[in-house]
């Protein structure tokens, strides 16, 4: 799948953000992403396969933002690896942890992460081209399998785990969709074939 702008998605993680305010430094961390977690909110099960950033966040020039709003300014960043933005992929999933800027967005954060306003992380990002795979499960609902981003553009600290502002790309799962009534087409001609031949 190509990297396009409307393919840039969202997913938020209920796992908790945390500060600690020692020797007057402000430190942030969290996870933005889990792995073999089924996601919520979705119309479709999603899981993101531990491998999916092999070799992203090298490529990656990832921002801390606010709320995934950019226009507000930045966190912390972290260019191919290298930067304010600390990223660790470890077996749980994909931790952030940064020095909160003394400016008002870094104030604001802190604030609200003391208030627990602010209590889960959110990530963006596009998926590989082949690095995802969708199959209708015997329920009839959708799975999708992440096995390799693409990049990941941002890690952000957000007010809630709304999904109403995801976009998801779905044209695997329209091909999947299509791949499956092929099948069932090639299986209904292969029987009747069968029929046919046994009259």
């Amino acid at each position: 799948m190509s990297e396009q702008k409307e393919m840039l998605e969202q997913r938020n993680t209920t796992f908790p953000v945390s500060v600690t305010e020692e020797n007057e430094k402000r430190t942030v961390e969290g996870y933005a992403m889990l792995f073999g977690v089924k996601s919520d909110g979705l119309d479709f099960e999603e899981v993101i396969e531990r491998g999916a950033l092999d070799g992203v966040i090298e490529k990656s020039d990832v921002f801390a933002l606010l709320n995934h709003n950019r226009d507000r300014g930045i966190l912390a960043r972290s260019v191919n690896g290298k930067g304010s933005l600390t990223l660790t992929v470890d077996s749980k999933g994909l931790k952030y942890r940064f020095e909160a800027p003394r400016t008002m967005l870094g104030d604001e954060l802190l604030e609200n992460l003391r208030r627990n306003e602010i209590n889960q992380s959110s990530f963006a990002f596009t998926v590989a081209d082949g690095g995802e795979k969708w199959e209708r499960m015997k329920n009839g609902k959708w799975k999708r399998t992440i096995s390799q981003f693409a990049r990941i553009y941002d890690v952000s600290p957000v007010y809630n785990a709304a999904y109403s502002k995801t976009t998801v790309s779905m044209r695997g799962k329209e091909q999947a969709e299509k791949e499956l009534e092929e099948r069932k087409e090639v299986s209904e001609e292969y029987y009747n074939n069968i029929i046919n031949s046994l009259n």
